[in-house]
């Protein structure tokens, strides 16, 4: 939120900032009615040990808090809500005692209380916040007078304050960054206040800033192009120079630019407008002013640049120098643990080197996220003809030439402020572009398209909001939307503090957007509080799960999140809308959604057309040969043919590239190619059906696969088989063991099998490595895979995943399952586990796509099934979800032990008259007993499960099977038959007292 105008300037600072604090005490109260003022916020993570409770005379006032309406009152205490959580990591070695002795702690900590535990949170974290300046002069006396009034500033009494910052502007920019400095003090327990002393109004503000100065640790000075004409910025450098504590930090300069020479002179494009006798501005005489821009010269342990693209690095040195300073070593610690787990980890795919076009659409994306156009963009922009308007007027497109040069002058041109203009917002209707000051109520924006010369009205119209964080792109699958997004993510990357990136797939969504939790430092599991509290539902646990991460992403610190490949509006488990995922619009964080539909949540989206012809010869041409004229017109029938996707041109750039073959011939080779036999059916069938020619294309990659590796080649079996992984980055190895268990057409005789087993015995584990990598460099080279920033991941293209499903290899389901459940681990492999569950289970309507025996289910239940839904449901609040797995398995365990209960009809029981008729049951006894066991603690951890949600009736019914399964074949006093009975009392005594 920017920061604003007169007494609310900075008003509205949080009391504290902390993730964990809740309601200040009385002696604090809202800075609303400090318009200056931050207060100390200690940081509480919930993922670190619980700290003591922060010291409440960091900033104190001997005031009341008033009773104007006006105001914002403080609650009533102060209370520490941290607690220590660790999240429950079921080993994938087991759901042995210890995941049910984890899982029984947390069940014991149940209590019934008559009265509901409210964890009052700080809602005033939007440090800059405040009702904005209405123009007129009126209003603005109005409401300076009623704040006066409202707020007795005299007796204020500050007592302690870390950093000062001082700024003087008003440009977005600048608020911005100011904006995400403070913040990051605060959650660091840095107290902060922060202050643009040419907008203070009163003589009392300007009392309680001196104030403020006088008692901090250290004086940071943004230091801008218009700082040297503001006296208040001169005054600060000179008193935070004269006590050896300035900290300057130069936005959008250099040390270098900050010459009084150069300045009085005009020397420099730089002083050439903004230079000259800019001293007289501050009120003094000339050699005091001199003295304290020189002095900038003299700070040489502080050189802090916050340029258009270092944002990131310049607020994370200054946060990390000066807790050093102040004696906080572990908070210095702290970020640069997590400066170094962001590098490896901010975003999913390296750059792309080779990236080409799309200029016009990067500049729109940052045109829609941030209402304004920097930089090189500029140029790339398409150029808006309008002007100021004044209430309500409108500009048409045919307008005089002055008023564009006027414009254009203003904004673009020169790059001079806009002085006492508002932020605006763009609107374009049929024939006019409006300019709405943002100081009127939001309204949304109608869009028309203009189609040959006409404007076609849509019965139903899209909101396209501007400036307000919020963008859509869309287009086919295959058509570089994630390339768009990648690469805008890492030019602006450091105008954020992180790029989130979360899969768009509609079962994974909610499971990739709690992943956040590492990232943001919040703990969403189970167990959040070391307090009692009502037992609440699984629909508001989940809920209050989301709720901590969007609160996080609500901050003024600003994040891109990116939602790739957003399937559905809707989430697959429970129907809610994924805009309940997302934090309120127009706040620091942005979002940046991509989708193959046509429209989401009503937004207009940027549709992502076609790269432009020289581009996409550019792009198939990339090694840089030359061809003569019927080679390039061969390579546009390609490019036709493949559907202009960047996909399919980047595959055909691959093999021209790696293979010594002239377009004209791999036209031919593609024409002539076969497809195989597979389903055409279905919604999925007809966007394959569309793009045959690409189908064929991969074919031809499976070849030159195959060619060079041997028929069946491991490349070509780790595509078929990546079709069935989850919609994320694959580890090499586990995609590796897959393709190698799809079995085989010729196996040849099992005497030959063998005596190859023994031949590779001594160097299989060395082989296995080394044609691991050099099959997924193969993929790699020729861009059906893509390289993922996790060492030793790949990625596939959504389109290149479905052929392989729909090319139905006749056992690569049932291999990429054993893979994942012999090897997967679920630290690393979460979502690819929950695609095995997919394939066995068949969630929702799916049809079950892999059984498995008896043997390796009772496997499956206890090394998968059981510690991932405990980890679900403890670590993520995944209630739904956990809860689903677990009752589809039971369904499974009990199909497989009704079939061991039926009675099987064998040859040998004929010839045998004086043997009854036999059960698996009865000719496996041990097998059998093992399967109801596993069947009892499934029951028993579903029970547990349903204690944690209110769901007493439910858990009893599971648990008196669990205890009638137990006591059959284990006995009255086995320890699991009496933990089993304790549990069963303990929901007994839950229903008598409901």
């Amino acid at each position: 939120m920017d920061i604003q105008e007169e007494s609310s300037t900075y008003g509205s600072l949080t009391a504290m900032a902390s993730r964990n604090m809740s309601s200040s005490s009385s002696a604090f109260f809202s800075a609303n009615q400090s318009p200056f003022f931050s207060p100390r916020s200690p940081s509480c993570h919930l993922s670190e040990s619980t700290r003591p409770d922060a010291p409440s005379d960091s900033v104190r006032f001997d005031a009341a808090p008033p009773s104007s309406s006006s105001a914002i009152p403080g609650p009533r205490s102060l209370v520490n809500v941290a607690c220590t959580f660790s999240d429950v990591s079921a080993s994938p070695a087991g759901c042995n005692s210890g995941d049910m002795q984890k899982l029984d702690r947390i069940s014991s900590s149940i209590g019934i209380s008559s009265s509901t535990l409210s964890n009052h949170y700080t809602a005033h974290e939007d440090g800059y916040s405040g009702q904005k300046e209405k123009r007129s002069k009126k209003g603005r006396s109005n409401r300076t007078s009623s704040t006066l009034a409202s707020v007795s500033l005299s007796s204020y009494r500050l007592r302690s304050c870390d950093v000062f910052i001082g700024l003087h502007g008003r440009k977005p920019p600048l608020l911005r960054f100011a904006n995400w400095l403070r913040a990051e003090f605060e959650i660091q327990g840095i107290s902060c206040f922060v202050s643009d002393r040419a907008r203070c109004r009163s003589s009392r503000k300007h009392s309680i800033v001196e104030k403020a100065m006088d008692v901090a640790s250290f004086g940071i000075v943004i230091i801008t192009k218009k700082s040297f004409k503001n006296p208040y910025t001169i005054e600060e450098l000179q008193f935070f120079g004269g006590k050896k504590n300035l900290v300057p930090i130069y936005f959008d300069l250099s040390p270098g630019d900050c010459l009084v020479r150069d300045i009085i002179e005009r020397r420099g494009e730089l002083w050439e407008k903004h230079g000259g006798e800019v001293w007289l501005s501050y009120g003094g005489v000339e050699q005091e002013w001199r003295e304290a821009v020189h002095g900038l010269s003299r700070v040489d342990e502080w050189k802090l640049e916050a340029q258009d693209g270092n944002w990131r690095d310049c607020i994370q040195r200054a946060v990390t120098s000066l807790a050093t300073r102040l004696g906080r070593r572990s908070v210095a610690e702290r970020l640069t643990k997590w400066k170094d787990k962001v590098e490896k980890e901010e975003f999913p795919f390296d750059r792309n080197e080779n990236f080409i076009g799309r200029k016009k659409e990067l500049s729109q994306l940052e045109f829609i996220l941030f209402g304004d156009v920097t930089g090189d963009s500029e140029r790339d922009y398409i150029e808006l003809k309008a002007r100021p308007k004044r209430k309500n007027l409108t500009i048409g497109w045919g307008k005089t030439n002055s008023l564009d040069e006027r414009w254009r002058e203003r904004h673009m041109g020169t790059g001079s402020s806009r002085k006492e203009k508002e932020p605006v917002v763009w609107k374009e209707s049929e024939k006019e572009i409006e300019m709405q000051s943002t100081e009127f109520p939001q309204r949304h924006h109608h869009s028309r398209l203009k189609r040959g010369g006409k404007y076609s009205r849509r019965k139903r119209g899209m909101n396209i909001l501007y400036g307000k964080g919020i963008a859509c792109v869309s287009g086919d699958s295959g058509i570089g939307k994630t390339e768009l997004i990648l690469e805008f993510a890492y030019r602006h990357h450091q105008k954020y503090k992180m790029v989130l990136w979360v899969g768009g797939d509609s079962r994974y969504i909610r499971q990739n957007y709690l992943n956040l939790r590492s990232f943001l430092e919040v703990d969403v599991g189970f167990m959040n509080s070391s307090e009692k509290a009502r037992i609440k539902g699984f629909e508001e646990q989940e809920e209050a799960a989301i709720s901590r991460v969007r609160k996080e992403l609500m901050r003024n610190i600003p994040y891109l999140v990116v939602i790739d490949n957003l399937e559905s509006e809707k989430d697959w488990w429970d129907h809610k809308l994924i805009m309940d995922l997302l934090p309120r619009f127009g706040g620091e964080t942005h979002v940046i959604i991509s989708t193959r539909l046509p429209r989401i949540m009503n937004l207009e989206p940027l549709k992502l057309s076609y790269l432009s012809g020289v581009e996409a010869m550019s792009l198939m041409l990339g090694s840089g040969k030359d061809y003569p004229v019927a080679e390039i017109d061969a390579l546009r029938v390609i490019e036709e043919k493949v559907g202009r996707l960047t996909s399919g041109l980047a595959i055909v750039s691959a093999i021209l590239t790696e293979l010594p073959i002239t377009p004209s011939r791999l036209l031919d080779t593609i024409n002539r190619m076969p497809l195989k036999d597979m389903s055409w059916s279905g919604k999925e069938g007809n966007l394959l059906r569309q793009k045959t020619f690409l189908m064929q294309l991969i074919e031809v990659c499976f070849s030159i696969f195959d060619h060079a590796d041997g028929p069946r080649s491991l490349a070509t079996r780790m595509v078929l088989v990546s079709g069935w992984f989850a919609p994320s980055a694959i580890p090499v190895p586990l995609l590796a063991l897959a393709a190698r268990k799809i079995p085989e057409k010729r196996q040849g005789s099992c005497l030959w099998r063998k005596l190859k087993r023994l031949i590779k015995c001594g160097c299989t584990s060395s082989y296995n490595k080394k044609s691991e990598l050099e099959a997924s460099s193969l993929l790699l080279r020729f861009n059906i895979a893509r390289s993922s920033t996790k060492h030793g991941y790949i990625q596939f293209n959504d389109l290149i995943k479905l052929y392989a499903r729909k090319r139905g290899v006749t056992g690569a389901a049932q291999a990429m399952v054993q893979a994942v459940i012999s090897h997967g681990l679920i630290s690393q492999n979460l979502e690819h586990l929950w695609a095995a569950c997919f394939l066995l289970f068949g969630f929702g309507h799916d049809p079950v796509v892999v059984e498995l025996k008896v043997s390796e289910l009772l496997y499956l239940v206890k090394k998968v099934v059981l510690p991932l839904a405990i980890h679900t449901f403890i670590t993520f609040s995944r209630c739904t979800a956990a809860l689903e797995l677990l009752r589809l398995c039971t369904n499974a365990l009990e199909a497989a032990d009704q079939a061991f209960v039926t009675p099987v009809d064998k040859w040998l029981d004929k010839s045998l008259c004086w043997r009854t008729i036999q059960t698996n049951a009865q000719l496996n006894p041990c097998l059998w007993q093992e399967l109801a066991l596993c069947r009892a603690t499934v029951l028993e951890t579903r029970a547990k499960l349903m204690l944690r949600g209110a769901q007493f009736d439910i858990g009893e019914d599971l648990i008196r099977k669990a205890v009638f399964i137990r006591t059959s074949i284990c006995g009255e006093d086995h320890p699991d038959t009496i933990s089993a009975r304790e549990t069963l009392s303990k929901l007994t005594r839950l229903i008598a007292n409901v």
